[in-house]
C-alpha cells in the first residue's frame, strides 16, 4: 500500500489547482503546481492524552519526519492544533516558515523554535506562493487568540472558521467573498460549531465546497459528520459537501 506521505509528494496538481489532503481532526495539507507544501492544523501523534487526557482514536498515518513543508500554520495553542510533539520535527527545517497565534509563539519559544511568525486578526502574510489572512473566530476563554484562516494559492481560496462558537454576524465580510472551499467544525463541545451549526455557517457563506473537521479523534469531542450531511442534504442540497476520512484527498 502507497504511503501518505508518498501520495501527497507523486500526486500531479496542475496550474490553478489545489491538492487538498484531510489528516483527520482539523488538520489538513495543501498542494501547489509548483508542489510547495502547506499544513495546517496538522495532528500527528498522541500528544494530547498525555497533555489534555485525550487519547487518540483514530490511526496516526503521517509521521511528522515524513514530509518537509514549505509552510506550517496552527490557529491556537491547544494540542490537537499545536501538536507539541510534533512541532519542533515539522519546522526544524530552513526552509519551513511556521506561523501561529500569540500563545503559540510563546509556546514555540519554549519548544526552542525562534522563528515562529504571529497570527493576528486581520494580519495579512505572505510566502511564495500562498497568501494568509488571520481572520475572526470565537474560541471563547479556551484560546482568545485563536484565529480563522483565509488561504489564497493558485488563484482558490480557503476559508477555515477554526475552532469557533456560532457567530453569524461576525462572518459576512467572508460572506461577501468568492470561497472555493470551506473547512469547519462540526463536534460541537468546546464551544465548537456543531453539525446544524456548521451547515448553517456554509448556508452563510455559500462556498463551493464545504468539508466537516473536528470528528472521531477523541470520544470527548463527539461530532458525527452522518447528522452533518443529512443536514446538508435537506436544508442546502445546492451546497457541495464532503465528509473525507483520514489520508483522502480531492483537488480544488
Amino acid at each position: 500500500m502507497v504511503s501518505v506521505a508518498t501520495k501527497i509528494l507523486t500526486e500531479r496538481v496542475r496550474p490553478g489547482e489545489v491538492g487538498f489532503f484531510f489528516m483527520g481532526q482539523a488538520g489538513f495539507i495543501l498542494k501547489d503546481s509548483e508542489g510547495r507544501l502547506t499544513a495546517v492544523d496538522l495532528y500527528l501523534t498522541d500528544g494530547t492524552a498525555r497533555i489534555a487526557g485525550f487519547k487518540r482514536l483514530m490511526p496516526r498515518i503521517l509521521e511528522p519526519s515524513e514530509l518537509v513543508f514549505d509552510t506550517v500554520i496552527t490557529t491556537h495553542a491547544h494540542p490537537d492544533h499545536f501538536d507539541y510533539d510534533a512541532i519542533p520535527i515539522l519546522t526544524e527545517d530552513t526552509r519551513t516558515a511556521f506561523y501561529s497565534s500569540a500563545v503559540g509563539v510563546e509556546e514555540a519559544k519554549k519548544l526552542q523554535i525562534e522563528k515562529t511568525k504571529l497570527l493576528e486578526r486581520g494580519g495579512v502574510y505572505e510566502e511564495p506562493g500562498l497568501k494568509i489572512e488571520a481572520v475572526y473566530c470565537d474560541h471563547g476563554e479556551l484560546a482568545k487568540d485563536a484565529v480563522g484562516l483565509i488561504l489564497t494559492l493558485e488563484g482558490k481560496t480557503i476559508y477555515v472558521a477554526g475552532d469557533t462558537a456560532f457567530r453569524p454576524e461576525m462572518i459576512r465580510d467572508i460572506a461577501a467573498r468568492h470561497i472555493d472551499l470551506m473547512v469547519a467544525p462540526i463536534n460541537g463541545a468546546f464551544g465548537n460549531l456543531n453539525e446544524r451549526q456548521c451547515a448553517d455557517y456554509a448556508g452563510i457563506v455559500r462556498p463551493e465546497l464545504i468539508v466537516p473537521c473536528h470528528y472521531w479523534c477523541f470520544a470527548e469531542h463527539g461530532g458525527d459528520p452522518g447528522v452533518f450531511a443529512n443536514i446538508m442534504k435537506k436544508d442546502y442540497p445546492e451546497i457541495k459537501y464532503n465528509c473525507m476520512y483520514m489520508g483522502e484527498s480531492i483537488r480544488i
